[in-house]
């Protein structure tokens, strides 16, 4: 059984490019599919459909959340006022999960999802330990190096670029939101209108 770092390269290696845009994603040296074709085979052109769904793809591989949870996150983003794509993909990036790995103390979306449901992650002091807690401006995230110091090593040692909305204090094991994320910062690679529009047909 392929494990979930194997199916998320497999997924890359079939769109041609890294959705976590990591250097070391098997798609930057082998931009095709896997198997014995996929390097002489013929790309299919996708229908806008396809791309639609393709977006709607690598926006759930990116936060690695399902279809259930990406459809409520839609459906809640509709409500109210304010746009549609803005509400969801800020909904999305204010997960704790997303908030632990684009701070840098999680090498993987996978990895910080681990961290929490393991209880390893405190929120303002508390322990959370679910992934799609929402974070909220001025809310800090610190990992206790005293009760889980193998989760602080890999911490300290996981090297990121942290969004402007990020403040991390690597040596304090603390990472704030400091503001709601711009949705031109957010580092995600998929176009969140197209994920709109594939719901909204």
């Amino acid at each position: 059984m392929a494990t979930a770092s194997q199916a998320k390269h497999k997924f890359c290696r079939r769109i041609g490019q890294c959705v976590w845009s990591d250097p070391k994603c098997p798609s930057a040296k082998r931009p095709y599919p896997a198997g014995q074709h996929g390097k002489t085979g013929r790309k299919k052109k996708l229908s806008g459909y396809g791309e639609l769904m393709m977006e709607k793809q690598k926006l759930r591989a990116h936060y690695a959340i399902s279809e259930k949870q990406l459809v409520l996150a839609f459906h809640k983003a509709k409500q109210g006022e304010g746009k549609t794509n803005e509400k969801l993909i800020r909904s999305i990036e204010q997960r704790l999960d997303a908030f632990l790995y684009h701070s840098g103390f999680a090498p993987t979306i996978f990895a910080a999802k681990q961290f929490i449901t393991h209880g390893h992650i405190m929120v303002n002091g508390k322990k959370v330990d679910r992934p799609s807690y929402q974070m909220q401006e001025g809310f800090s995230v610190t990992i206790n190096a005293e009760k889980s110091p193998a989760i602080a090593e890999i911490a300290k040692k996981t090297n990121s670029t942290v969004p402007g909305y990020i403040m991390v204090e690597t040596e304090a094991l603390k990472a704030t939101l400091v503001r709601i994320p711009e949705i031109s910062e957010i580092p995600v690679n998929a176009n969140i209108m197209s994920v709109v529009e594939y719901y909204a047909r």
